[in-house]
């Protein structure tokens, strides 16, 4: 009868040191996927940082294509007029 329950009480250690090893490895299984996660989180917001730096530059060089464009069609309209007047004469 002893002998039984020395191997049953070592049955259940074993059982209860795989389980432990499961939920170890349970454990770096889930970290590691944190880690990778934590990772494409730091990539995303590096590229979103990026991209509105990006469009920021872009919306600038629109603004400045904007003025410069009224700005020749200021002058078109002026050079017209000049032109009108010149023929006017």
């Amino acid at each position: 009868m002893p002998a039984k329950t020395v191997k049953a009480a070592i049955d259940e250690l074993r059982n209860a040191l795989q389980s432990l090893e499961n939920a170890i490895d349970g454990r770096f299984d889930r970290e590691r996927d944190f880690s990778e996660f934590e990772g494409e989180v730091r990539r995303v917001n590096t590229d979103r940082s990026r991209l509105a730096q990006e469009l920021d530059q872009s919306q600038f060089r629109a603004n400045r294509l904007e003025e410069v464009n009224r700005e020749v069609s200021r002058r078109l309209v002026t050079a017209m007029e000049t032109i009108r007047a010149v023929l006017d004469r």
